[in-house]
Formats: C-alpha cells, structure tokens, sequence
C-alpha cells in the first residue's frame, strides 16, 4: 500500500463491500491446491474481530484465520488475497485509532513471519512482540526477513 499516512483505514475495514459470500470456483489448478471449490470471501471486519481475541503474549497466523473461517461458514478455504490485504488494512485502522486498538501485531504470516505492510514497517511489530516475550530471529542475507521464534508454542486455537 503507499500514501497511508493519507487514507483512512477505518472506514475501509467497516466498508464489506459484497461480503461474507461463497463462491463456487471451477479452475482445477486451484481446487487441487485448496481441496475444494468452494471459497469463502470474509470482510475486513471478520478479522478485526478474529485479531481482537490474541491475548498478550500469544499469536495467530493469517492461515489459521482463513482456516477458522472457511470452517465457520461452510467453505473449501477462505481467499487468500483478500485476506491478506484485509489483515493489513485492520493493522493500519487500527495504528490510526486512539482507542478500541486492535493487537495486529500479534498475527504473522503463515510462516511465523513478521508482516512489512503493517504500519511502521518491521520495527513496531518486533519491539511490540519483544516487549511481550517473543524472540524475533532473522534469515537471509540479502533480503532479510523477520520470524518469531517457536512460533508454533505461542499459537491460540480459534
């Protein structure tokens, strides 16, 4: 995303546009690698809530969400685009609010990494987690990225 400093995220997350839907999918290649042809299309608020639930030292991931969600509404897999862009307009609505703040920090990549679009880049999310007793490791020399470490020991159930 660029120029955030200059949208108001709030109002995108609160904005569902044509969503909760299901959509049924007919291209091979993805429902071989999603298992199933039905896919799930959550708003931008159903993962503000989701977000919310992370306790203070605790974690999520953006598949465990989409996982939780497809379960919850009847569907193959939730989309992971929208997801992804979605997780992230949360994290900035969130950054720009005084209060009711949404502890985005706490959701990585699938992966147990550190998300770069959330605001301020790395930086806060890793002091964030640090300050609540993560270990924040690096890997790669060129194009270094940023994992919690033991991720896994720190996931809720959703």
């Amino acid at each position: 995303m660029a120029n955030e400093n200059k949208k108001d995220f709030n109002a995108m997350m609160k904005n569902n546009k044509d969503m909760p839907k299901i959509q049924i999918i007919e291209d091979e290649k993805t429902i071989k690698k999603y298992g199933g042809n039905k896919i799930f299309f959550a708003p931008p608020l159903y993962y503000d809530e989701l977000m919310k639930k992370v306790p203070r030292g605790k974690l999520v991931t953006v598949g465990q969400m989409r996982d939780y969600l497809a379960k919850q509404n009847s569907a193959d897999f939730t989309d992971p685009m929208t997801a992804g862009i979605f997780v992230n307009i949360v994290a900035w609505a969130s950054y720009q609010r005084n209060n009711d703040i949404t502890p985005y920090w706490r959701t990585l990549k699938s992966d147990g990494e550190l998300n770069v679009k959330y605001p301020e880049a790395i930086e806060l999310q890793k002091r964030l987690l640090e300050e609540e007793g993560h270990t924040i490791i690096s890997k790669g020399t060129k194009n270094i990225k940023y994992y919690v470490k033991d991720f896994e020991d720190s996931l809720i159930e959703l």
